[in-house]
């Protein structure tokens, strides 16, 4: 494949990714600037054949400045590329298929504990429109496991308050229906009928709006979740993915099943739930405490 080729195929991989594919925001935006560094190489580069040398040759090029997750990411999204070209004609074979990616080591997910989850929801402010949609959010993420993209996502009409339940988008397009807790719908119910009341929505369909009455972004809320976290002093650093780890690592520590936390969690493979079968320090000193002749 020459470069004239490659410039091309890239652009119609980009409409791939956003028509096609139904890849969440945050996975078309890492694909998209991975393989616009490494069509930058290519340009770069003296070679007129872009094969699996060119790739090997890329990664050796990238590797002292990167994190092994990160060179990982890369490497994947390179055989996205190929693997996409392959399939529409660009390319007769897949060389991209002989690069492995890195090892890299897996790390526990962090998440609060129990008290620590229930004092950052308990110590959420509660005058105002937009503190009383703060605490919907994220009762309403921790209630339900849901990604913080995914919350963000929601329209109103996928809110049912009767039923307690919500529908929600998930990675590849994927629709999956999640039950939600008491605290979580008298949140929604406040937060609605205040916005409603002010007239936020506007008509529009997002749920969860900012004071411009537009959807909330995920940097948006990022930023809300952090100012809170310090003024509730924990410390702990917690992404906003951290409330979904803290969600699924409570479930299993009362009981709930690998396999129904798989479901709530929109994972498609059972191997990435088991992440979360490490338990609390809390909970491993009360099966200690229970089990061990000789405490």
């Amino acid at each position: 494949m020459d470069k004239q080729t490659i410039k091309v195929a890239v652009k119609e991989f980009y409409r791939y990714l956003d028509n096609e594919k139904g890849a969440a925001f945050n996975t078309r935006r890492a694909y998209r600037s991975d393989v616009e560094d490494f069509i930058r190489f290519v340009e770069k580069s003296p070679v007129e054949t872009i094969d699996h040398n060119t790739i090997r040759a890329y990664i050796v090029e990238v590797y002292k400045g990167l994190k092994k997750s990160s060179l990982s990411r890369k490497v994947s999204a390179i055989k996205v590329f190929f693997k996409f070209m392959k399939k529409k004609g660009y390319i007769d074979e897949n060389t991209a298929l002989v690069i492995r990616n890195p090892k890299i080591e897996k790390h526990l997910p962090k998440f609060y504990t129990i008290d620590e989850m229930f004092h950052f929801l308990d110590f959420l402010p509660r005058e105002g429109w937009l503190n009383v949609r703060n605490r919907a959010i994220f009762e309403l993420m921790y209630s339900t496991g849901m990604r913080a993209s995914e919350a963000l996502a929601v329209d109103i009409e996928e809110l049912h308050l009767d039923g307690m339940w919500v529908k929600v988008t998930g990675k590849g397009g994927k629709e999956r229906v999640l039950p939600f807790g008491e605290k979580a719908k008298q949140a929604l119910e406040e937060y609605i009928e205040m916005a409603k009341g002010m007239g936020k929505f506007g008509g529009g369909k997002a749920l969860f709006i900012n004071w411009r009455g537009e959807r909330l972004t995920y940097r948006g809320l990022l930023r809300i979740m952090k100012k809170h976290q310090i003024k509730a002093q924990l410390f702990k650093n917690l992404s906003l993915h951290g409330i979904r780890h803290s969600f699924a690592t409570h479930m299993l520590d009362n009981g709930a099943d690998l396999r129904g936390i798989q479901e709530l969690l929109g994972h498609s493979k059972l191997s990435t739930t088991q992440r979360y079968t490490h338990v609390s320090m809390d909970k491993l000193m009360e099966i200690y405490d229970k089990s061990h002749p000789r405490r």
